[in-house]
């Protein structure tokens, strides 16, 4: 029947008028009849029809974070390491940081081990070695979404490296300062200017979205003035998030102004986790002298981060993790970082 507006009743699946009870015809989705089993097809909108379309992709997402223990943050600890270094209304980088271009390539290969996409090989020999000069091997070779870690997969020769030392691989990968902050500018953090330097001009990235660096210096503050063990709620990526522990201390090793930032390389940088048997680096042990003589009574040490080694243990798969046993050694590299320069 039709309508005073020009539209028509269609008769959908599993109902039947009483002529055609009598008949013991029954009509389809697309109004044809017929006197056998209603059969509905994929992609019918129809109640008993299966989904109208889906991507296969969104069951491997839900795989993936099976696999790795929680939800991918929005940004990578590269990312989080150049928001934190770039200057908020210019958009770049100090000319005299140095420094950022070793420690980013570091925590390219902390974030793939986080990923689980390499770890360090399962070698019974490999204690022999110390953990910065250990080999490393790939082990799930599968697109990661992110230019510059994709990248690193295909710099590789093969399944296993030489070495994963940064100080040898990390003049392969171009212009990462450039790509990691287009990738913010995609992801709606930073936005692009352009700027007059004198005789040339030259692309910046002032920071768009304030909150996302504001959220992350949130989190390294709460966690580098903590003045008890228990790790702070603000110090730590929302709930669910993959790894949000150790994720933390990868973001707050270059903070080495800080007595607990001392104290979390100390722990973090050997293997396994707080076995260092020593009270941390030269500087820290200075910090701690005046500390001392005043009278404080805040925890230092072992003990101001046993929350946090704790919470890192919980998120490990088994106490011999080759994926966070590396993370270890980028640490320890990144930890004479200074020196080595």
């Amino acid at each position: 029947m039709s309508s005073a507006g020009g539209l028509s009743r269609r008769r959908v699946a599993n109902t039947t008028s009483s002529s055609d009870d009598a008949s013991g015809s029954t009509w389809h989705a697309n109004g044809s009849t017929s006197n056998g089993p209603v059969l509905s097809h994929a992609g019918s909108a129809f109640e008993g029809g299966n989904k109208i379309a889906f991507d296969p992709r969104d069951l491997d997402h839900d795989r993936e974070e099976s696999r790795t223990g929680g939800k991918l943050p929005r940004l990578t600890i590269m990312e989080e390491i150049l928001l934190l270094g770039l200057k908020d209304k210019h958009g770049y980088l100090s000319f005299w940081n140095d420094s950022i271009s070793y420690a980013l390539r570091g925590c390219i290969l902390m974030e793939l081990a986080l990923r689980r996409r390499i770890a360090l090989v399962k070698d019974v020999n490999r204690r022999k070695y110390p953990i910065g000069d250990r080999i490393v091997e790939v082990i799930d070779d599968r697109q990661t979404g992110e230019t510059i870690l994709d990248e690193t997969f295909e710099n590789d020769e093969g399944p296993r490296s030489e070495t994963w030392n940064v100080m040898k691989i990390g003049y392969q990968l171009k212009q990462v300062r450039e790509r990691l902050a287009k990738g913010l500018v995609d992801k709606g953090v930073l936005r692009t200017e352009k700027r007059n330097f004198l005789l040339f001009d030259m692309a910046t990235h002032p920071v768009a979205d304030i909150r996302s660096k504001d959220a992350i210096i949130t989190r390294v503050v709460s966690l580098l003035t903590a003045s008890t063990s228990t790790i702070p709620p603000s110090a730590l990526d929302k709930e669910g998030t993959q790894c949000r522990a150790m994720r933390a201390i990868c973001l707050v090793y270059r903070e080495a102004a800080f007595q607990r930032c001392d104290d979390i390389l100390a722990e973090f940088s050997c293997w396994p986790f707080g076995s260092n048997s020593g009270q941390g680096s030269a500087s820290g042990r200075r910090r701690e002298a005046p500390r001392i003589g005043m009278g404080s009574t805040t925890p230092s040490g072992r003990e101001s981060v046993l929350g946090l080694l704790q919470e890192v243990k919980r998120e490990m798969n088994g106490e011999e993790d080759p994926g966070f046993e590396l993370i270890a050694g980028v640490l320890e590299v990144l930890s004479k970082l200074d020196s080595l320069l």
